[in-house]
């Protein structure tokens, strides 16, 4: 299940509910780890913030797109944050 409200989404998944937000390269100035192969996202790149929609934010990530979009097909294990 998809929703969209204001450039954030609200995904549904067999790994639970997220909210995404999709970041273009001109807008990532930062350098980040990606959580779904530990390879780091660099500055330029764009990529996907992603956080439960409860709670404080504090448990946003940002993940290489292609990381994201394959996340339900890797195997059953703990989130490498």
């Amino acid at each position: 299940m998809l929703r969209i409200t204001g450039g954030q989404r609200r995904e549904t998944g067999p790994d639970g509910e997220y909210v995404t937000r999709r970041i273009p390269g001109a807008a990532a100035t930062k350098v980040y780890r990606c959580p779904g192969c530990a390879q780091e996202i660099p500055t330029g790149m764009a990529h996907v913030v992603a956080w439960r929609p409860y709670g404080d934010g504090g448990d946003r990530r940002h993940w290489h797109s292609s990381c994201w979009e394959r996340r339900s097909r890797r195997s059953p294990r703990a989130p490498r944050y």
